[in-house]
C-alpha cells in the first residue's frame, strides 16, 4: 500500500528501534484523539503534551543526533525522518512542525565546526530539548544577505548579541536557539546558539494565531563566548545554506501526511452520502476529482520516496540532490494544495466544518509551500540546472534504494554552496525509456517538443531576467524531472502500469498548461509561440483502464482509516 495508514502500519525497518518510534508515535497520536486534537487546534495549545512524550521516549535524541555523539541506535537516516515527518504531519503540522524546526536548529549546530556545542546539543537531545532556527528577520524576510543580528566583540575575548528575530520555530521552550548574525566589526556572517530561557533573552510574541509557536524574540546584550560560536564567515555562510537543504526537504513530506488523511475523511464522507437518488461517488465528475486527487498524491509520494535516495547518496561528487531537494519543497507542497482543492470540491462545505479533520487540512496546507521564502526562491534555484539536465548528462552508477540503517555523513560535508549550474545529472532518457505506456509515450513527446523550444527557441536576454517568464519555464522543467523520479520509483515500489499511465494523464495536462502560460508571454516570439503549440497534447483516453483505477485504487480506500474519535 503506498499511502500512509496509521491503522495497518507495517512499512519495514532494518532495526528494531525505527519501528518503535513510528509506532509509538502512532499510538499516542491516535490515543489522543480527533476531539482533542481539534479542540487543541481550535484553542491555540502548543503541544506540551507531545513534547512530554517525545521527551519520554527518546525520539528526537535517536531520530536527530548524528552517528558518533550519542546512543548506538541514533544516527541522521533521511529515510526515517522522512516517515516521521509524514507520520506527524498525518495528525496536523503542530506535531510536524516541532520536529522540524527542531531539526533546523541542529543543522547549524553539527555542521559547524564547535565539536563542544555538538556534545551539548546532543546532551540536550537525550534529555528530551526542543531546538530552534533564528534566521529570518521581521525587516528583511527572506533577503537573508541582510541580517541586522550583531554580534559584538568586548575586547576581552567575549561578546554581546543584539538583534531581533522574526518567525522563529519553537522560540517560546528552545533549548538551544541558533542563530545567525554578523560580526559588528567585520561585517562577516556568524552562527551561535543562545538560551531561550537566559534573562537576556526575550520571547517577545507568538506572531501566528496558531497552536505552533512562532516567535518573535530579541537579544539584549546577550552574553557569548567562543563556546557558543558554531561558525564565521563563508563557513557560516554555507552552514547556513546547507541547514536548509537538510531539513526544509520535510516541507514535501508534510504536505503528503495530510493530503492522505484529507483523503480517507473525503472518501469516506463521499461515499456514504446519498443525494438525488445515488451516493456522491457514483458521480463521474466526483470519480474524476478522487482519481485525480489520488494520482497526485500518490505522485508526490513516488517523486519524495526516491528523491530521499539521491539526499542519502549526497557528497561532493554527486550533488543532483540540489535540484530534487527543492522541487520537494516547492512541486510537492503545490501539489498537496492541488489534492486538497480537488477534495474540498468534493465534499464542499463539510470542508468548513468544525469537527472534522479536514478543516485543519484546508487551513495548513496552504503553509507549506510559504515556508521556505516563496515558491519563487525555489524555482528560481532550479532553473539553474537545466541546461546541464537536458544537454550535458554525465554517467553514474544507479542509485538504489536508501532504506538501510546508516548514518547520512554526506548531508554534513555538503561544502562550499556555489557552482550549482556547473552540476550534472544522470541522463533523464533512461527512466523515460524503461517504460512504454501511452500517456508517459506522449509525455515523451511534449519533452521533445519542449528541447526542440530550447535549442530553437532559446530565450533572449530580456526574458532570461524576467522572473515571470523563467517561472513559467521552470514549470515544464521540474515536470520532466518529476516525471524522471516517479518512473524511478516505479521498479523499487513495484507499481503498476494502470496507475503510472493515469498518472501521467494527469501530467500531460499539466504539461499542456503550462506550454499555454509560455505561449501567453507577452514576450514570447512567434517562433516560441509555434513550438510552444507543439507541447499541448491531450492524454489518450482509456475508460476500462479509468474504471479499473477507481475499482481497484480509489473506491477501496473508503472505510479503510478513520481516527480515533
Amino acid at each position: 500500500m503506498i499511502l500512509l495508514n496509521p491503522k495497518k502500519y507495517g512499512r519495514p525497518y532494518p532495526d528494531e528501534r525505527s519501528r518503535e518510534i513510528m509506532t509509538k508515535t502512532i499510538a499516542f497520536l491516535e490515543n489522543k484523539g480527533l476531539k482533542k486534537i481539534k479542540k487543541d487546534y481550535h484553542e491555540k495549545v502548543w503541544n506540551y503534551d507531545f513534547v512530554e512524550f517525545l521527551r519520554k521516549e527518546k525520539i528526537f535524541a535517536t531520530l536527530m543526533t548524528p552517528k558518533g555523539y550519542g546512543a548506538e541506535d541514533s544516527r541522521w537516516d533521511t529515510y526515517r525522518n522522512c516517515e516521521f515527518a509524514e507520520i506527524t504531519s498525518f495528525f496536523g503540522l503542530t506535531y510536524w512542525y516541532t520536529f522540524q524546526v527542531s531539526m533546523l536548529g541542529l543543522g547549524p549546530i553539527f555542521l559547524g565546526e564547535n565539536e563542544a556545542v555538538k556534545h551539548r546539543a546532543a546532551q540536550r537531545l537525550e534529555e528530551g530539548y526542543v531546538f530552534g532556527f533564528g534566521l529570518s528577520e521581521k525587516e528583511h524576510g527572506a533577503d537573508i544577505y541582510s541580517t541586522d543580528m550583531m554580534l559584538t566583540p568586548k575586547g576581552d575575548g567575549t561578546y554581546v548579541a543584539r538583534g531581533d528575530k522574526y518567525y522563529i520555530g519553537n522560540g517560546n521552550e528552545a533549548a538551544l536557539v541558533s542563530t545567525f548574525a554578523k560580526m559588528s566589526d567585520t561585517g562577516d556572517y556568524v552562527w551561535f546558539v543562545v538560551d531561550s530561557k537566559h534573562e537576556k533573552f526575550e520571547c517577545v510574541q507568538n506572531v501566528v494565531n496558531e497552536s505552533n509557536y512562532v516567535a518573535e524574540y530579541a537579544l539584549h546584550d546577550y552574553p557569548i563566548t567562543d563556546r557558543d560560536i558554531l561558525s564565521k564567515g563563508q563557513r557560516a555562510w554555507d552552514d547556513m545554506l546547507n541547514t536548509i537543504n537538510i531539513c526544509k526537504f520535510n516541507l514535501g513530506w508534510g504536505s503528503i501526511g495530510l493530503c492522505t488523511h484529507a483523503f480517507y475523511e473525503a472518501i469516506d464522507h463521499a461515499a456514504h452520502r446519498y443525494v438525488y437518488g445515488q451516493y456522491v461517488t457514483d458521480f463521474p465528475h466526483v470519480k474524476k476529482l478522487f482519481t485525480d486527487a489520488y494520482c497526485r498524491l500518490v505522485a508526490m509520494k513516488l517523486f519524495s520516496e526516491r528523491a530521499s535516495d539521491y539526499m542519502r547518496m549526497a557528497s561532493q561528487a554527486d550533488r543532483r540532490y540540489l535540484l530534487y531537494n527543492p522541487m520537494v519543497k516547492m512541486k510537492v507542497t503545490t501539489q498537496g494544495e492541488e489534492v486538497i482543492n480537488l477534495l474540498w470540491d468534493v465534499i464542499a462545505a463539510k470542508g468548513f466544518e468544525k469537527d472534522p479533520f479536514f478543516e485543519i487540512a484546508t487551513h495548513e496546507i496552504r503553509m507549506l509551500p510559504k515556508l521556505e521564502g516563496t515558491v519563487h526562491v525555489n524555482m528560481a534555484l532550479v532553473v539553474k540546472f537545466m541546461e546541464n539536465y537536458f544537454f550535458h548528462p554525465k554517467g553514474f552508477a544507479k542509485v538504489p534504494r536508501r532504506d538501510d540503517a546508516s548514518n547520512d555523513d554526506g548531508l554534513f560535508n555538503q561544502g562550499p554552496t556555489k557552482g550549482l549550474g556547473k552540476i550534472q545529472f544522470h541522463d533523464y532518457r533512461i527512466a523515460y525509456q524503461s517504460v512504454s505506456l501511452p500517456n508517459v509515450e506522449v509525455f515523451k513527446g511534449q519533452i521533445a517538443a519542449f528541447t526542440e523550444f530550447l535549442i530553437q527557441a532559446t530565450p533572449d536576454k530580456n526574458q532570461s531576467r524576467d522572473i515571470d517568464y523563467l517561472l513559467a519555464m521552470g514549470e515544464i522543467f521540474t515536470l520532466v524531472a518529476y516525471g524522471q523520479l516517479i518512473l524511478e520509483s516505479k521498479e523499487f515500489l513495484n507499481v503498476e502500469d494502470d496507475l503510472i499511465d493515469e498518472i501521467f494523464d494527469v501530467m500531460v495536462r499539466d504539461f499542456s498548461k503550462y506550454a499555454l502560460q509560455v505561449f501567453s508571454k507577452p514576450s514570447s516570439t512567434s517562433k516560441q509561440k509555434d513550438l510552444c503549440m507543439k507541447m499541448i497534447k491531450s492524454p489518450i483516453p482509456d475508460e476500462d483502464k479509468f474504471d479499473r483505477i477507481w475499482k481497484n485504487h480509489v473506491y477501496p480506500l473508503k472505510g479503510q482509516y478513520t481516527i480515533n474519535p
